[in-house]
């Protein structure tokens, strides 16, 4: 064990789990039908197969299946939601309301909009990373069309509320959007409760294939939608383009392993969790957690070595799979937004790591990353 990688980077992908791989593999071969082809059994079994999938990824949100859109991933979801949401209340107004600490998929999707005309409303956070509700509510306009907030952040794990900020936005008649690709299959998550009107996630993250997410348009109240990509009217016009059909039957499956399994997964990694931050904070000194270590995912630890340059600690963890931050921005030099959002310092903004668990890491590893962190921030530190 001790010459494997040891995964901590669950945020960036999680690997696919093998019942999902096995549930997919018949529509890569024999049954390889287009679920759009119905006139044979071929097509009709793909249709079958993707309605049965639609039907476990809309259980795992509280959603009907009607109501889901799959995508190609949250990404393309959120763009969907943006542009399409946007585009279908142009007459109630141009006002988009978000946060500082969102996902480049909405900030980056949000700029685009900026550049045709949308006036975005870009709302902090506290400290410990959460956005307090009222501050929303200070925000929002007789013009504004949408307000979009992630459920859980992909880099310091905290979870938002959801249900306060959803209840102020059905209040003004603003549409609540959901970035919930870190929280759906991690802790519970209901449509209903949160009050939302479009959530967007993807299988990746919860055990699931790369290449297929969702989109919950929420039916009723009926949400508009004006479709981006044209041809076909696939999706109920939402979202044409052939089915990834074995892509949508393991999402269905990793969904269903997902409701399965929540709770005790989320009390195992969360216990490992705990297991790592104390072994650290035993075995250094200046170990600082960012962000809540109340409202947060169970298996996020994102903290900062006090002296030591955050790339630096990784290239000395050869053995460790980890990231400083966003995959989707790990290629960038630029200081975390999300750290300068919740106001920390340019002494510590390089200094951090995003510890990510999952059902594979076992706390015999977990003490071993200890013993490794530890020793690379000891021979690091001036």
């Amino acid at each position: 064990m001790h010459n494997e990688l040891i995964y901590l980077d669950h945020h960036a992908t999680t690997p696919c789990d093998p019942a999902v791989v096995e549930a997919m593999l018949p529509y890569f071969g024999e049954a390889f039908g287009n679920a759009s082809s119905t006139t044979h059994a071929l097509g009709r079994a793909a249709a079958a197969a993707v309605a049965e999938a639609r039907d476990e990824v809309a259980r795992t949100i509280g959603a009907s299946a009607r109501e889901i859109v799959f995508t190609s991933g949250t990404t393309e979801a959120l763009n969907l939601a943006l542009f399409g949401v946007m585009e279908s209340y142009a007459e109630r107004g141009r006002h988009l309301v978000t946060t500082t600490i969102e996902h480049p998929a909405v900030l980056d999707t949000c700029a685009a909009l900026e550049r045709r005309g949308i006036e975005v409303t870009r709302v902090g956070v506290g400290a410990d990373g959460i956005v307090d509700p009222d501050d929303v509510a200070r925000v929002l306009r007789d013009d504004t069309v949408c307000v979009a907030v992630m459920a859980a952040n992909n880099e310091i794990g905290t979870l938002q509320p959801l249900a306060e900020i959803g209840a102020r936005c059905r209040a003004a008649g603003a549409r609540f959007l959901v970035d919930a690709a870190q929280a759906v299959g991690k802790v519970p998550f209901d449509v209903a409760e949160t009050g939302a009107d479009l959530v967007a996630f993807s299988a990746h993250k919860l055990y699931g294939p790369k290449g297929v997410g969702a989109l919950y348009v929420r039916r009723r109240p009926r949400v508009l939608l004006e479709a981006q990509v044209h041809g076909g009217g696939h999706e109920r016009g939402l979202r044409s383009g052939t089915l990834n059909v074995p892509g949508i039957v393991g999402f269905g499956a990793a969904c269903r392993i997902a409701r399965e399994r929540l709770s005790a997964d989320g009390e195992r990694i969360g216990a490992l969790r705990d297991r790592l931050l104390a072994g650290l904070e035993a075995a250094l000194d200046d170990v600082r957690v960012n962000g809540s270590l109340v409202d947060r995912l169970p298996h996020n630890l994102n903290v900062s070595f006090g002296g030591v340059e955050g790339r630096r600690l990784l290239d000395a963890l050869a053995g460790v799979a980890l990231s400083t931050g966003s995959a989707c921005a790990s290629a960038d030099l630029e200081a975390s937004h999300v750290l300068r959002a919740i106001g920390v310092g340019d002494d510590r903004l390089y200094a951090s790591l995003r510890f990510g668990l999952g059902r594979s890491n076992t706390a015999a590893e977990i003490d071993l990353v200890v013993e490794r962190v530890a020793a690379a921030v000891r021979r690091l530190r001036p």
